[in-house]
């Protein structure tokens, strides 16, 4: 386990590096991310008006909800993209050869091989934004419920980061993923509003199919004190389920993998 930690190090101290050599691109991403949020606050505030609601949440409620689907955005952009977007680059030039022949686990490698700085200000700016509307809603924090934010948070980072890989690993068969990819990140679009907005319909579909209500809407309701029990080991139980489906499903894929070399 220490060797994957000092291996993790060096990756990350790599690729922060690489990255700040270019330092004007952190003041042009930080503008981006800035004027991305206020475009997304001003189609939220669209659905409000004077005492009114959007699915029982009220403005500052809702923003918390955004401010969580900000954080898991961010992180997407800071892990998720530039390394499993990579392993379709990988299948396609035969390099992957280069990576299940190293002396480490080849999802590791492929899953936190590196890491793009341009998606942390975008955490930043989710925190505070999350921060500021569990001010405006009144929200008194306690350990407890950081604690189990906290938990739900890893649970959600890795459903997310389940689908993506799924997607990602079916480039074993399929070389242009990338469609596959845009229309995830467009479902998980939907997170950036509270569940009860939704139809029922949708809302098993966000719960269950696509769990998207445990990256967002169920942190805010263990913050809000509104969270059942029930909802928090459901969403725990399936985040392990869709990491072991992710990795089973890479290991699957790798008995198809033609390697470049023969």
């Amino acid at each position: 386990m220490g060797r994957y930690w000092r291996t993790l190090r060096r990756f990350w101290g790599t690729a922060v590096a690489v990255q700040l050599e270019y330092q004007a691109n952190v003041l042009i991403e930080l503008l981006a991310v800035a004027m991305s949020l206020s475009g997304s606050l001003f189609l939220l505030s669209l659905f409000y008006g004077p005492d009114q609601t959007l699915g029982g949440w009220s403005w500052a409620q809702a923003l918390m909800v955004q401010g969580l689907y900000t954080v898991f955005d961010g992180m997407a952009t800071t892990w998720l993209r530039p390394n499993l977007g990579a392993i379709v680059t990988h299948v396609r030039e035969g390099t992957l050869d280069f990576v299940l022949l190293k002396p480490i686990d080849s999802q590791f490698w492929l899953s936190l091989r590196t890491l793009s700085p341009a998606g942390l200000p975008e955490i930043g700016l989710g925190l505070g934004l999350l921060a500021w509307g569990s001010h405006q809603a009144d929200v008194v924090f306690s350990l407890s419920s950081l604690f189990t934010v906290l938990v739900m948070l890893l649970a959600g980072g890795l459903i997310l980061y389940s689908l993506w890989f799924l997607i990602a690993a079916t480039s074993i068969w399929f070389v242009k993923t990338w469609n596959a990819t845009e229309v995830l990140r467009a479902l998980l679009a939907s997170g950036r509003y509270p569940l009860n907005a939704y139809p029922p319909a949708l809302r098993l579909l966000f719960t269950l199919v696509l769990p998207v209500a445990f990256l967002t809407t169920v942190p805010a309701q263990v913050l809000l004190g509104e969270a059942a029990a029930p909802m928090l080991m459901a969403g725990l139980a399936l985040a392990v389920l869709f990491f072991a489906a992710a990795r089973a499903f890479w290991l699957f894929a790798l008995r198809f993998y033609t390697s470049a070399s023969s």
